[in-house]
């Protein structure tokens, strides 16, 4: 038999055991095991699909009808540009201004967000979208575009109003964040990174949320509301809306590493952004109410020392001034305020909600927990008129010239206000009296209580009798009154922030 013959019947016996072996296959459902088989399978019911199809529906409603009443703003800004970026040396900037030459003004340009709230063209906005600005310019939706004019700005709240000139705006409504719960969804509408009337979704993270360091004031709110749906440069001053297609939070700031949305973002509650905007429109100015005390939330010791059940309240840490009404009520440092006018006070945000909800002069009844005694006040609101806050830049001891002496049960060391830093700063003769905190032992009950070279230790509030600590003999009386496990409260004044605060600590 020649080769060839051969070579053909063996292609031909295997063409067949191949082709048997698919029958087989296919005979015994073997075939669903393969990586390359494509399937087929019916498409979702409209049943199925219907409640994303809803959601959908729903945000493509929200968007169409809030957007129209979103605009977006472009600031104009001036400013002289530096000597050529060469640092000149602290305390000769007037000998080097002799030989600068005259420079042009350079124009910055900026961007941000803004909504509609009235018909005749009011716009809540951000304070930081158009502070400083020159000219401010407000394109809508519609491809209009206005010059704007600046109503009014508050830095507290970073709250501004701008207007345009027209008519039959479109405009957002607005709701209530009171109602707004932790998990609902929300859509962000802005002009992020020049991409305008840009939509994002995402759900409330949480209420009440302090952003250290954004408003730096002691009646900077802490109150905002925090979401996932992404934010970005140019977002600042549009609106946070809820799933009725309402306005509940002016977005603000993000929380980032590199400026850019990294999944926390932060709105102003409308329910504040509404009054500083009543009142700039009405005056100009914004006309805030307080109880001239500085305060800070609760912790599980400031609660133990002060006899609560739970960890809720407010601590009163010191006074505004002189003409507190709170100081002229009878609140004193170390008291924690649980109730305004019945309704109860749990953390910061929400004494600063109640508080911010009256108006200056207006009377409030304010209960506090004393070390385990009740007690009510009333107490005027008075009206802040200037709230700048200056803090000091002035580190390190200053000369310390006493020697400082250590406590073991605070786990600090402490010397009398040095002589230098006294001269150098504008210390009231109260504080110059006090103690300065030296050194703060990291394994000791006043770590990240008290800091270093720049806390001085007033007076001994608790356990009575309360006592004015002038000396380091006076504070080792004081806290001999008290064994290992016992709380000490301290009213301390801080050099960075010029206020007095109250601190518990469990001495050992």
């Amino acid at each position: 038999m020649s080769p060839s013959i051969t070579r053909t019947r063996f292609g031909a016996a295997v063409a067949g055991a191949f082709l048997g072996g698919l029958l087989v296959a296919s005979a015994l459902d073997w075939t669903h095991v393969g990586f390359a088989q494509s399937s087929t399978s019916s498409k979702p019911t409209p049943q199925e699909v219907k409640p994303l199809a809803d959601a959908s529906n729903a945000f493509v409603s929200i968007s169409e009808h809030v957007t129209p009443a979103v605009v977006s703003i472009q600031v104009e800004s001036t400013r002289r540009p530096s000597r050529n970026g060469q640092r000149v040396p602290p305390g000769l900037e007037d000998f080097f201004k002799q030989f600068d030459t005259p420079q042009r003004q350079q124009p910055v340009e900026s961007s941000g967000s803004g909504f509609i709230v009235s018909a005749d063209g009011f716009i809540l906005t951000n304070n930081h979208v158009v502070a400083d600005a020159d000219r401010v310019t407000v394109n809508l939706t519609d491809g209009r575009t206005f010059t704007a004019k600046v109503i009014g700005r508050d830095p507290t709240t970073d709250i501004a109003v701008i207007k345009i000139d027209g008519k039959n705006f479109p405009t957002a409504t607005l709701g209530d964040d009171n109602s707004a719960r932790v998990g609902e969804w929300v859509l962000a509408i802005g002009n992020p990174l020049g991409l305008n009337f840009t939509v994002t979704a995402g759900i409330v993270s949480a209420k009440g949320r302090t952003v250290r360091g954004l408003l730096p004031s002691q009646y900077a709110i802490s109150d905002f509301i925090q979401t996932d749906a992404a934010i970005n440069p140019g977002n600042s001053g549009g609106p946070l809306v809820n799933i009725r297609g309402e306005v509940i939070g002016v977005n603000s700031a993000i929380a980032s590493t590199t400026g850019y949305y990294s999944g926390y973002g932060f709105a102003i509650p409308i329910t504040l952004a509404q009054d500083v905007m009543r009142d700039l429109i009405a005056y100009g100015r914004v006309k805030r109410a307080a109880l001239g005390v500085s305060i800070q939330d609760v912790d599980a010791e400031d609660a133990r020392a002060a006899g609560l059940s739970d960890i809720h309240g407010v601590k009163v840490g010191g006074y505004s001034g002189d003409d507190s009404p709170s100081r002229k009520a009878g609140i004193e440092p170390g008291d924690v305020i649980v109730s305004i006018d019945n309704r109860p006070v749990d953390r910061v945000s929400t004494l600063q909600r109640i508080v911010r909800s009256h108006k200056p002069n207006d009377v409030v009844s304010v209960g506090i927990v004393r070390f385990g005694a009740k007690k009510s006040f009333s107490v005027k609101l008075l009206e802040v008129v200037d709230d700048d806050v200056v803090a000091s830049n002035e580190r390190g001891r200053g000369g310390v010239t006493a020697e400082a002496v250590s406590y073991d049960k605070l786990g600090v060391a402490v010397a009398p206000v040095p002589a230098e830093l006294s001269q150098r700063s504008t210390l009231n003769e109260q504080f110059k009296r006090g103690l300065l905190v030296t050194d703060v032992n990291v394994n000791g009950p006043a770590y990240k209580k008290l800091i270093e070279d720049r806390d001085i230790i007033l007076e001994v509030i608790n356990p009575a009798p309360r006592v004015t600590v002038t000396s380091q003999g006076e504070l080792e009386r004081a806290l001999g009154r008290v064994k290992s496990g016992d709380y000490v409260t301290l009213l301390v004044y801080n050099l960075d922030g010029q206020q007095t605060r109250v601190e518990s600590v469990r001495v050992q």
